[in-house]
């Protein structure tokens, strides 16, 4: 019967049950409910034929509910509740004033994510945003399923349609220990890191496969030193003189300004690519993820870490004093 029960229940039968209790008549309900009487007396049959048991009986005062009837009208009371509560989402929701949204980004984004979603959830409190972190091909193979609302990255995958927001430009920079032996020396050519150890990412990060092409339009063939999924790993490791790295600049501004990384000066660095947000063409949006992709569209760019000024913090000037 419960399998049945939960199978045929409708919410035409329940209101029915409800507006009999409620008016103690059928004829009364019907009025209410703007149907027949016999549309009524269906309805109730329908629904005692499913619980098994008489829901409703005769009495001098009218139609009351048995004992399994008002354990049917709890659950009816509790499913209007839950439209009810329902509808007050779907209508916040459409207002832009609630909802979820969920975003995946690359995990070089982690460094400025977090204060987008700030700055979003300043305006609109009650939306509630959740952040997936993974490698280009973990975010890639998310946007193969329907889970994600949008994603931030860099070059959008070739095998999805994708609407495409800009966000700002994304600099590539060479990062080395301070001390390096080419940390002061002005716009040298990259055939001079051809001797260098690189710390690099895993296959697959966008930021590996940059490299990678920075080393064939070189005509270089560096050392590859660790390989490591972790931009954190790479900035300590460079840190503590295992090699030097190509990385995003978006990673290394706290380094730069304490002085424990620098940049090298290299002819035709910093490499700058752009920072997207996309979402699937097929994916239906609610209105507060559109209205977090305006916001990247519009504003996005002011929370990217800025560069301007870091990308050369030791070169010497022409006084001869650091900057």
């Amino acid at each position: 019967m419960a399998s049945r029960f939960l199978r045929e229940l409708t919410i035409r039968q329940l209101r029915a049950l409800a507006a009999v209790h409620r008016d103690r008549s059928v004829t009364a309900a019907a009025k209410q409910l703007h149907l027949t009487q016999p549309a009524v007396t269906l309805q109730i049959r329908n629904l005692q034929a499913l619980a098994g048991l008489p829901l409703i009986q005769r009495t001098p005062d009218g139609m009351l509910l048995t004992d399994a009837g008002r354990e049917v009208l709890a659950l009816s009371e509790r499913i209007e509740a839950a439209i009810a509560d329902c509808e007050t989402t779907l209508e916040m929701m459409a207002g832009k004033t609630a909802g979820r949204i969920s975003i995946g980004a690359v995990s070089t984004a982690k460094y400025f994510v977090p204060f987008m979603i700030s700055g979003f959830s300043k305006l609109h409190p009650n939306i509630d945003v959740t952040l997936s972190i993974g490698n280009r091909q973990e975010i890639g193979t998310a946007l193969h399923g329907y889970d994600l609302d949008f994603v931030i990255m860099g070059r959008p995958p070739a095998d999805i349609d994708m609407d495409v927001h800009l966000i700002g430009d994304h600099p590539h920079v060479i990062i080395a220990p301070t001390a390096h032996r080419l940390a002061r020396k002005p716009r040298f050519a990259p055939s001079e890191l051809a001797g260098e150890t690189f710390l690099t990412r895993e296959p697959g990060s966008g930021t590996r496969g940059l490299m990678e092409q920075l080393f064939e339009t070189s005509g270089i063939r560096p050392k590859i030193g660790l390989v490591m999924s972790s931009n954190e790993t790479i900035k300590q490791a460079v840190i503590a003189g295992l090699g030097i790295a190509f990385i995003s600049a978006h990673t290394v501004a706290t380094e730069l300004d304490e002085r424990r990384l620098v940049t090298l000066d290299v002819v035709g660095l910093p490499i700058v690519r752009q920072w997207f947000a996309l979402s699937r063409k097929d994916k239906v949006l609610l209105p507060p993820a559109r209205a977090m992709l305006e916001f990247l569209s519009a504003r996005g760019a002011q929370f990217l870490p800025r560069t301007h000024g870091r990308i050369r913090l030791t070169r010497t000037t022409a006084r001869g004093k650091r900057r």
